[in-house]
């Protein structure tokens, strides 16, 4: 009998394989990340956010108050986004989907052009408005291949070593560059002041 009632026992935590993952993404935190020392909080400042003055349809960062000093609009030499006095070692670009597959193709040079430019710096991250299942999907509005720009994507990472991550909604794009930018700047603030490049004692 007690053998019966522990088979039949229900796990307290259900297999990850059968969560349902749901389109309703939580609101995003105060600031993105805490610096702390022995634990207690580090006091470091707020960065100025950059975007490109000849960004299309630009990410609005408005909501994120809290997390930069401000956010300014000024002609970048590469990208659409960054932080300013970090210039130099930061860029972050935009596409949405139809920008992609242009760039992949028609533009395909040029394209590639500045990908190796933000290949040399340190921090750099290509953000693509759109599901990575939508880039594997045929397209509506272009006769190509849809392996072709995932390959390509797949090739910047391996060759060029330029990361890239997919948004699923404008929304999510804003807070993940936001917070990307964010981190570099407090990354950069640590090691600067000697605090080393960690967030808190033995962690990331």
């Amino acid at each position: 009998m007690k053998d019966r009632l522990l088979r039949r026992r229900r796990p307290l935590i259900t297999s990850p394989l059968q969560w349902q993952m749901t389109a309703a993404p939580v609101p995003h935190p105060i600031i993105p990340v805490i610096a702390e020392r022995g634990g207690t909080q580090l006091q470091t400042p707020r960065p100025t956010l950059l975007v490109d003055t000849r960004e299309q349809n630009p990410f609005n960062f408005s909501r994120f108050k809290g997390w930069f000093a401000g956010v300014e609009k000024k002609p970048l030499s590469l990208g659409d986004y960054s932080i300013a006095g970090l210039e130099d070692v930061c860029v972050v670009e935009r596409k949405d989907l139809s920008d992609l597959v242009h760039s992949c193709t028609t533009d395909r040079g040029a394209f590639i052009h500045r990908l190796r430019l933000m290949a040399r710096y340190p921090h750099r991250l290509l953000v693509v408005t759109s599901t990575l299942s939508q880039i594997k999907s045929p397209y509506t509005h272009a006769n190509v291949d849809p392996n072709r720009i995932t390959q390509f994507l797949v090739a910047t990472l391996a060759g060029l070593q330029v990361p890239f991550i997919c948004s699923e909604t404008h929304e999510l794009g804003e807070e993940l560059v936001g917070s990307y930018l964010y981190q570099v700047h407090l990354y950069h603030w640590l090691e600067l002041n000697d605090c080393g490049r960690f967030l808190t004692d033995d962690d990331i």
